[in-house]
């Protein structure tokens, strides 16, 4: 079943962009709260209407698997939209060594991903859709991916069991949030730091700016 929510912007954007924004409904397909902060923080008003659509892999690389799976989740919600809109899509994984990291089934995949984490590089995919819906039909849709590599300080067993035992771990890609306990163990990113934290807003903002200023 679809579900519906609304959510003002927290945050003042120039007064022009704010009536554009305001001009068009955007609309979330996604689920995940950290999405929601974000886009709510980059000052574009939204609602939130996320399908549970059965989600289909044909790519092989994860830059090709997150822009699916983003484009998957937008065209369900766009396809039940009557009035003119932009529904945005998203989906972001963990890759080590080109192997995609979901979230963990228990604690203990939780600490065989940490592990194999600790002490390296790997990097965070996110692909968004951005849907434009006009007369009730899709008229334009932009499809891209942002990359970010993420080092991670060595862990010790008991850092990981630790950290397990918050239980931040179990709904994330990869065990971990940037964002949350697990800060302390990252020693630096190469990229957008909110890509990793699940949106990449700088770039969905331009992409949505341009897509707007076309209407």
């Amino acid at each position: 079943m679809d579900r519906i929510q609304t959510f003002p912007s927290l945050y003042s954007c120039s007064c022009g962009e704010t009536i554009m924004f305001q001009q068009n409904e955007i609309i979330l397909a996604s689920a995940s709260p950290r999405r929601r902060e974000l886009l709510a923080l980059a000052g574009i008003p939204f609602r939130v209407e996320v399908s549970d659509v059965e989600e289909k892999i044909t790519g092989t690389e994860p830059s090709e698997i997150v822009q699916e799976l983003s484009l998957q989740k937008a065209e369900a919600v766009a396809e039940k939209q009557s009035s003119d809109c932009i529904v945005i899509g998203a989906d972001t994984v963990v890759a080590l060594d080109g192997r995609i990291m979901g979230k963990p089934k228990s604690r203990e995949d939780a600490a065989e991903m940490l592990g194999a984490l600790s002490g390296r590089a790997h990097d965070v995919f996110s692909g968004v859709s951005l849907l434009k819906v006009s007369g009730g039909e899709i008229i334009k849709r932009t499809v891209f991916f942002v990359r970010t590599q993420v080092h991670v300080l060595p862990l010790s067993p008991e850092e990981i069991s630790t950290y397990v035992a918050t239980g931040e771990p179990m709904d994330k890609a990869g065990a971990y949030g940037i964002q949350g306990r697990f800060c302390v163990h990252v020693s630096g990113i190469t990229g957008d730091y909110y890509n990793v934290v699940g949106l990449p807003v700088s770039r969905v903002y331009e992409e949505l700016r341009h897509m707007v200023q076309e209407s």
